[in-house]
């Protein structure tokens, strides 16, 4: 139970890897989700930045005389690295700043790209396949680039007098913000298309990139440090486990220790101890078994004699009365070992039986009283006298009235077993924190201090001076301690009072309203 207080205190195992699994699976989320945000954020910046310069560029235009015009237009196309094209309110074209200046930009050659340059590309379709990113029109220059035409926003701005803007992927991914922005109230002096490349946000994107990457590396780094921590603290003790079990299933090894693991206060430490104490019970029982079979090989070994003997002479015999003696001699011996094979048949019944038993009431009191009477009228107490006592007016207890004649029987024929002759039975019950105690008290010789918890073990029999084999099989309190339990009993041997003077077997059952209760 203390292990068990200890271990809910500490995080279990299961927490344990849920926490390793999230927080991964969290850092590597934010991670998609941050770059995400900050491209669409970053984006609607740069578009924000052209719609403004476009704005500015159409109101200097309009400020501006027609001689000036196309001189103003190189001029702002030149100072911010963009191309100007104005159309008139027809979307005819009155002038291109690359056709009047040439070209403030040159858009990069995807064939002409490094290596590494060419794998960012690639890169950059996988994230925006992973991130869900929509897919932008691929802008391919042609020579026909200073039609409206080309342009849908510039048809736009032309109908609704407002600023359109789109942007579409240069060949290099890089993106190119078209804007255009009506020059006149509703654009009756045309629209100014401004147009800009802006490889400085891919280059942005991919830096932002290249520190998620970094995120999720150590994300990945962490997550695979901590699995190996718990693949150290939880693969390696139940290796240990496995190789004790296999070496206790093959018995190759005697004394075959399996660890307890003290130091875990976690599920792989209560495994280790239940694992631990279940080899040990199992040890012990399988000592017990082999104990008591070389027991019963050694003892049945004088009646299996005897009552061979006995029936090899029936044919040789032919005085009547030791014809007779022998028969009896026969028919004592078979009935000495069925009396040891019945008691083990019942020992190993009994578990089951119990467990699909419905209790009831029982009146402690009258069963002792009517089991005494029984056994007076069959004389199986011989000049043994038997008295019942009791301080409780109706000593209730919930049972099985079948079984707990069965412990009431076992114990008087312990108790008569080693009594002397003429020697007293005493049976006196009681109560006690709400629970029934029956005192069985005999004269005998009693029993040592040493032996008084091994006596209910199973296999285990300390008979009385002068005893015949199968008169005294072991099973008796065993069988009784077993039904006890199944009824959330006790059954233990105390000293006797007074000191040294018999035996005094104790049984404690819940009582019945304390149980209903």
């Amino acid at each position: 139970m203390l292990f068990d207080h200890r271990a809910r205190r500490r995080v279990s195992l299961t927490r344990r890897i849920l926490a390793v699994n999230i927080v991964a699976l969290a850092l590597l989320a934010v991670s998609l989700l941050s770059l995400d945000s900050y491209r669409r954020q970053l984006l609607a910046e740069r578009v924000g930045g052209a719609r403004g310069e476009a704005e500015v560029a159409a109101v200097a235009l309009l400020h501006a005389g027609p001689e000036r015009t196309r001189t103003l237009l190189a001029g702002i196309a030149a100072h911010e690295n963009l191309r100007l094209i104005q159309f008139d309110a027809h979307a005819a074209l009155v002038a291109d700043s690359f056709a009047l200046a040439g070209p403030t930009y040159q858009l990069a050659d995807p064939a002409r790209s490094p290596l590494l340059v060419k794998a960012a590309r690639t890169i950059d379709r996988g994230m925006d396949a992973i991130l869900g990113t929509a897919s932008l029109e691929t802008y391919r220059p042609r020579a026909d680039d200073a039609r409206a035409d080309r342009w849908p926003e510039v048809g736009a701005a032309l109908r609704t007098a407002q600023p359109m803007s789109a942007v579409r992927f240069a060949p290099d991914r890089t993106p190119l913000i078209s804007i255009a922005a009506p020059l006149g109230p509703r654009a009756s002096r045309g629209v100014l298309l401004v147009l800009r490349n802006d490889p400085d946000f891919t280059q942005n994107v991919r830096n932002a990139r290249q520190t998620l990457g970094i995120v999720v590396a150590t994300a990945l780094a962490i997550s695979v440090a901590l699995s190996l921590f718990l693949a150290r603290t939880i693969v390696e003790p139940l290796r240990q486990l496995v190789r004790a079990a296999v070496r206790v299933r093959l018995g190759r090894e005697r004394a075959v220790e399996v660890p307890r693991l003290p130091e875990r206060r976690d599920e792989i430490g209560l495994l280790a101890r239940a694992l631990s104490d279940m080899s040990l019970a199992l040890r012990h029982r399988i000592d017990a078994v082999e104990a008591f079979a070389a027991d019963v090989a050694h003892e049945i070994k004088n009646p299996l004699a005897s009552l061979r003997s006995a029936l090899e002479s029936l044919d040789k015999v032919e005085d009547g009365g030791l014809l007779r003696q022998l028969t009896a001699i026969a028919a004592h011996d078979i009935q000495r070992i069925d009396r040891l094979i019945t008691e083990i048949s019942d020992a190993s019944r009994i578990d089951a039986e119990l467990s699909r038993t419905t209790f009831e009431p029982i009146d402690l009191a009258a069963l002792a009283r009517g089991i005494v009477a029984t056994r007076a009228a069959r004389g199986a107490d011989g000049d043994h006298p038997i008295s019942v006592t009791s301080t409780i007016a109706v000593p209730r207890v919930g049972g099985d009235p079948a079984r707990l004649e069965r412990v009431f029987a076992n114990l008087l024929d312990n108790a008569v077993s080693f009594s002397p002759p003429g020697g007293a039975i005493g049976v006196a019950i009681s109560g006690e924190g709400g629970r029934v105690i029956v005192e069985v008290t005999d004269e005998g010789p009693g029993i040592p201090p040493g032996a008084r918890p091994r006596i209910f073990d199973r296999f285990y029999s300390r008979r009385p001076s002068g005893e015949e084999f199968g008169g005294h099989s072991g099973l008796g309190l065993a069988i009784a301690r077993t039904i006890v339990e199944a009824h959330d009993g006790t059954l233990t041997a105390e000293p006797p009072h007074p000191p040294g003077v018999g035996a005094r077997l104790v049984l404690a059952l819940p009582a019945w309203h304390a149980r209903a209760a």
